[in-house]
């Protein structure tokens, strides 16, 4: 991730104090994430996934974004390592930049990124939706399902930039018109608008209406059938978790594309690499955090989890067996 032989040309002694102090820190980060918050993102999300699974009937709509949330957190998990790894500290061949590995890596960041900003937002509208017009069933489970697959399918549509890139990589020097196109600076445009700006604008937008109609207390707030009251909470911490750790990323990507780096201006080039590695570990590390905000806050969540393991520890038969003694002492 992070390296100063590309330096090593300089003679500036304090320069290259600075980039050791820099490649430190990452380093101590890069740990902190593959011993702590790999784990046990790993751990939350197919906890969550499992669990959700095992009680579909139960399913909400708040569960349903969750899910997908947990999906993307694996696959950013599974990236997670590759990335903090190589290729700088193991020099990987397979993870030079432009290269299959990569750009496939790549790809799969970019599509489990645009899921969880686009589930996030979703997530806030459909809230309103329940609020606003309880048992209508326009944010049931059953919509979000179907809501979900076009995210996903959204998501891939989106990244095939990236693939785009690596295409024109490969053979910009037969194609005199791929060879002219800023394809890394179109892709990264594209992530900016499609990922960022589109969400953070919806996310505002519903976040204001839901406040407006928090204030006004109806007859529907009796209403037994409506989300629990903790969903409020749940959504207010996970909107506000995932913008606050997905920002710096996004920012980053943004000075990318529209600001060019000058090669000779070296303090720059390490210090905005610096501000890179720690805005790509708090994108990663939204993995971990999201589960465990999930976990705490969501009062079904424990019952949930309670069933599923009593589930796996006493089987199908011995399930049985104690729901029949306790028909019959009903009895």
């Amino acid at each position: 991730m992070w390296s100063c032989e590309d330096f090593n040309y300089t003679d500036n002694t304090e320069d290259q104090q600075l980039c050791h102090d820099f490649h430190l820190v990452l380093f101590v980060f890069s740990l902190f994430y593959l011993i702590i918050c790999f784990p046990t993102g790993l751990c939350y999300n197919v906890q969550l996934v499992l669990v959700n699974l095992y009680n579909k009937a139960t399913m909400t709509m708040p569960d349903v974004y969750f899910v997908n949330m947990a999906i993307a957190g694996l696959i950013i998990n599974a990236v997670a390592p590759v990335y903090f790894l190589g290729p700088a500290y193991t020099k990987w061949s397979l993870l030079n930049f432009g290269n299959e590995v990569y750009i496939t890596l790549l790809i799969l960041f970019n599509v489990s990124s645009l899921v969880i900003m686009y589930s996030t937002t979703l997530l806030s509208l459909d809230y309103y939706i329940e609020c606003a017009l309880p048992r209508t069933y326009m944010s049931s489970v059953y919509n979000t399902k179907h809501v979900c697959g076009f995210v996903w399918g959204g998501a891939v549509l989106t990244s095939f930039s990236s693939l785009l890139f690596y295409i024109c990589n490969h053979v910009s020097t037969k194609i005199i018109e791929c060879s002219k196109m800023q394809n890394r600076e179109a892709a990264d445009a594209i992530m900016v608008l499609i990922g960022y700006v589109v969400p953070v604008l919806a996310v505002t937008y519903a976040l204001v209406l839901i406040l407006q109609i928090r204030k006004e207390a109806t007859p529907l707030d009796q209403d037994t059938g409506r989300l629990d009251p903790s969903v409020h909470r749940l959504l207010i911490a996970t909107v506000c978790t995932q913008f606050l750790l997905w920002t710096p990323y996004y920012v980053t990507l943004m000075v990318k594309t529209f600001t060019n780096v000058k090669s000779n201006d070296l303090i720059y080039i390490r210090t905005f690499n610096f501000i890179e590695g720690l805005a790509n570990f708090l994108a990663f590390s939204s993995s971990c955090v999201i589960p465990l905000l999930h976990r705490n806050i969501n009062k079904n969540f424990h019952s949930k989890l309670q069933r599923l393991l009593k589930k796996l520890h006493c089987g199908n038969q011995g399930c049985s067996q104690e729901s029949t003694v306790v028909r019959q002492v009903m009895t």
